[in-house]
């Protein structure tokens, strides 16, 4: 698998039906966040198939359900309050200040990783990775799908470059090893399904230790 800038049309297709698993959701939906033009093409796909919904045949509703709808909202509308981050990391995209946070947890030398706690999917889960400047991640692969979105910072792989806002597919048919570029530490946020494989046997020795 090539690694992408974007999300693959695939992906982004799946996306705009609502038919990605809730942790894959939240890292293209900070993607999207960060990349304006292309959440306005998901848009016109979310758009477009709307349309499509306005061609099935309706199907019988109860009698008071308009009104029983409308009371629910009027309901709701008193003293509502602003929404309040869900979280301490008010640099984070939008989609990601509405979950709560696990501590960071030491994963190697100026590496840490924080749980974001949104929805799961068996094994599939969302990570924060935080890698500090300079340092190098070891050969790996996958056991699953993983999605990256990078936040800030700037990381890169035999592939190129991956700067904020920038998109990465891996499986288990990858094998690379991100190298943080930038100055600042490199921060992504990750949907991980299963766990990381380190190669070679200085990984194998390792492998017990390295659970993100």
């Amino acid at each position: 698998m090539t690694a992408l800038r974007q999300p693959s049309e695939e992906r982004l297709l799946a996306y705009a039906a609502g038919a990605l698993s809730p942790p894959e959701s939240v890292v293209v939906a900070t993607h999207l966040s960060m990349r304006p033009r292309t959440a306005r093409w998901v848009e016109t796909l979310q758009t477009v198939g709307g349309d499509l919904l306005e061609t099935i045949e309706p199907a019988p509703v109860a009698d008071d359900l308009l009104a029983r709808t409308l009371a629910s909202l009027s309901a709701g509308n008193e003293d509502v309050a602003p929404p309040v981050p869900a979280n301490d990391m008010t640099e984070l995209p939008a989609p990601l200040r509405a979950y709560e946070l696990g501590p960071w947890r030491w994963i190697g030398p100026d590496m840490h990783v924080r749980d974001v706690l949104a929805p799961r999917d068996g094994d599939c889960r969302v990570i924060l990775l935080r890698i500090g400047s300079g340092r190098t991640t070891p050969v790996h692969t996958h056991e699953g799908v993983e999605l990256t979105c990078v936040i800030s910072g700037a990381y890169e792989t035999d592939e190129g470059r991956f700067g904020p806002g920038d998109f990465e597919e891996a499986d288990g048919e990858v094998h690379h090893r991100p190298r943080t570029v930038s100055a600042e530490p490199c921060l992504c946020v990750v949907a991980l399904d299963g766990q990381i494989r380190l190669d070679g046997w200085i990984g194998r020795l390792l492998q017990p230790f390295v659970r993100l």
